[in-house]
């Protein structure tokens, strides 16, 4: 595939770094000559120096042929416009633009071929928001993310010394709940990858990852966390950007929610503007602050600045006064491992939360939702089976029939309404929606090719 990404920023080089390494024809266009060479020393693709909005800079791109424009430079207007451009004189096939202002998401009506032609939008701080606030409904996880229109989540968790699984086989969750819809579909210890087996023994700080119907997680959450099932009601949020204001939105209905933020005008703004959330006007690393509003007695303390410094004391100090768990966004990758064996219990990157939602679109095969895991290294996918048992290779045939790479497991299979746990004998059937794990990204091809359907599928 042909791919044109407009933006060598943090979500342009994540993407770039994605799909380089999964034989596509990638070209990056920005107007930082040091950021492309940058790029081009390190992976397989083309670089043109220019604003990706003008026509003879998106000719040297190659956007006569292209099938794909994906603009995400850090203006709006940039990006729309540069849709607009593809659209009008190259007919570019499918066109992606990242938006991030509220005033233009909030008027739907202004995007598709009568107006502006984008095919698809991606907003990452929404993105971040729902992601956090998923953190938050589920707090023993340290991630989850969504299949199958909310039905189907897939969730990872550390299992604790003293919980009814640690200690014993997996076999054993499905005799505590017979009729639980979920599946163990990864287990990570000390770094390495455990193909889980129905004997597989759990231990204690094993990372699991699991896929469950959205009614049967707490209890898959319970086989594996303490018995302490603290419920979450305080919370603080530091930053009142984006992220931060949306947040709050969320939440302040459902919890007692705290904002901090150091810009005067802004916090007079948010506090108009958010109904339930107390906004306090400080900086969150400010320790006297921190204490005055009670951290010690605070559920979740979420870091979302533009700062990743600011973030990460700010986190790291709230975590030292006594807030049960912390967060903090951090944009720089090289960050988020040396974070997350801190006090940190969770580092966001809106990076992996974004480029999800980008690969969802390139993928061969009806892939429909895409979750990168783990850094990126792992990934999780949500499939269409199409065809018939002649035309395609999962219609029609048992789980056991299907020639899934190695470190691949199907979670879950939603058919209509139903969630089903998939098991060795499961029949595939045309529409069926499948959830698979995968536990190393080079087997994404492979996986692709299974759920494309042969040329006599009508």
């Amino acid at each position: 595939m042909k791919i044109i990404i407009l933006g060598a920023g943090q979500v342009g080089t994540s993407l770039a770094n994605n799909l380089s390494i999964e034989a596509n024809d990638i070209t990056v266009v920005d107007v930082n000559a040091e950021l492309l060479n940058q790029l081009q020393d390190r992976l397989d693709l083309r670089t043109v120096i220019g604003r990706g909005s003008h026509p003879e800079v998106l000719i040297r791109a190659g956007a006569e042929d292209a099938d794909m424009v994906i603009a995400v430079t850090n203006s709006d207007e940039t990006n729309i416009v540069a849709c607009q451009v593809a659209y009008t004189l190259f007919h570019t096939p499918t066109k992606i633009a990242r938006i991030r202002s509220q005033n233009y998401l909030f008027r739907p009506e202004l995007f598709g071929t009568q107006a502006m032609p984008i095919d698809y939008i991606i907003s990452p701080e929404q993105l971040v928001t729902d992601y956090v606030a998923r953190l938050i409904q589920y707090p023993g996880a340290i991630q989850v993310v969504d299949f199958a229109g909310g039905m189907v989540r897939l969730v990872a968790v550390r299992a604790f010394e003293g919980s009814p699984l640690v200690g014993h086989e997996l076999r054993a969750l499905h005799e505590h709940f017979p009729n639980i819809k979920g599946r163990i579909a990864a287990i990570y210890r000390k770094g390495k990858s455990i193909h889980p087996g129905a004997r597989t023994v759990v231990r204690a700080d094993d990372e699991i990852f699991f896929i469950a119907a959205v009614e049967d997680i707490s209890k898959m959450m319970g086989e594996l966390r303490s018995k302490d099932r603290r419920t979450v009601k305080r919370i603080i949020i530091a930053g009142g950007g984006n992220i931060g204001r949306r947040l709050a939105k969320t939440l302040e209905k459902r919890y007692q929610v705290k904002l901090i933020d150091k810009n005067p005008h802004n916090t007079k703004q948010l506090s108009e503007e958010l109904e339930n959330t107390i906004v306090l006007l400080g900086n969150a690393a400010d320790e006297e602050l921190l204490i005055e509003e009670n951290i010690d007695s605070t559920h979740i303390f979420c870091a979302v600045t533009n700062d990743d410094e600011a973030n990460i004391l700010s986190a790291m100090l709230a975590k030292r006064l006594g807030a049960r768990k912390v967060m903090a966004l951090i944009n720089r990758t090289a960050y988020v491992d040396l974070v997350e064996s801190s006090d940190i219990d969770i580092a966001i990157s809106p990076q992996h939360a974004t480029i999800g939602s980008l690969l969802a679109h390139v993928r061969r095969g009806d892939v429909v939702n895409v979750h990168s895991l783990r850094h990126g290294a792992a990934e999780a996918i949500e499939a269409v089976a199409h065809g018939d048992e002649i035309s395609s290779h999962v219609v029609g045939r048992k789980i056991e029939e299907i020639r899934l790479p190695t470190g691949t497991t199907i979670g879950s299979i939603v058919r209509g309404d139903e969630v089903i746990v998939p098991h060795h004998d499961t029949m595939i059937k045309a529409e069926d929606h499948l959830v698979l794990f995968l536990v190393d990204k080079k087997a994404i091809p492979k996986v692709e090719a299974l759920f494309q359907v042969g040329v006599t599928f009508v």
